[in-house]
């Protein structure tokens, strides 16, 4: 992924934030029938440090699965929060003119190994933890010890869990980054105008973090 210094991210903590906030990411696997996606949930553990492992399942018909039996190179595509910046925002705009559209998002992508799953105990863990996940949400939330028992061994054959343990991750967090401080007031104000509060205060977040000082350099010894 193309991420100019501005932009890119190495916070582990911002990284899993992200890797969390995206509800559909994409798993890719360069294998022998060639490049192959599929979109799917997964649960981001934080085990073992610093980047934590993926948990998810495919259907045993989506062939995706065999290449990664096989040791296909794989990456988890992450993607959450993205909007569209006009140039009317900037200040830069009313001041010169020289401006130009953009795009602001966040985005990891994950490497690493990946484990199959088959047994059946383990899968159901993992189906029950994905749901549990998802249904957290909800006023009554759904169990799958709420459907018979035999229909959910009957499901979880269809099905294979995988385990990616997480060696590489390239982070981007383009948020106008690359813009003076008027122009990206400029793209606060608006989203929060448009009713984008969410995004308004992503910016808004990265703005204060930006402004916090870091830690003060060690005493050098003197000679």
């Amino acid at each position: 992924m193309y991420t100019p210094p501005a932009f890119a991210e190495d916070d582990p903590a911002v990284i899993a934030g992200i890797i969390r906030a995206c509800r559909l990411p994409i798993l890719v696997t360069a294998g022998a029938a060639g490049l192959e996606a599929t979109h799917l949930p997964l649960f981001h553990r934080t085990d073992p440090a610093p980047h934590g492992t993926l948990v998810g399942h495919l259907a045993r018909a989506n062939r995706q699965w065999q290449a990664l039996r096989d040791g296909a190179p794989t990456m988890a595509i992450f993607q959450a929060h993205d909007f569209y910046v006009s140039p009317g925002w900037y200040a830069t705009k009313r001041e010169t003119g020289r401006v130009v559209p953009t795009w602001n998002y966040e985005a990891v992508h994950a490497r690493g190994p990946v484990e199959i799953v088959e047994d059946a105990v383990l899968l159901r863990q993992i189906v029950a933890t994905l749901t549990d996940r998802e249904e957290a949400s909800q006023p009554v939330p759904w169990l799958v010890d709420d459907a018979p028992d035999d229909f959910i061994v009957a499901q979880l054959k269809g099905i294979v869990g995988l385990v990616m343990r997480i060696d590489s991750v390239i982070a981007k967090r383009k948020l106008s980054q690359n813009r003076p401080p008027a122009d990206r007031a400029g793209v606060i104000a608006a989203l929060a105008a448009s009713g984008r509060d969410e995004e308004a205060t992503l910016m808004r977040e990265r703005e204060a973090a930006a402004d916090r000082p870091g830690p003060e350099p060690s005493p050098r010894p003197r000679g």
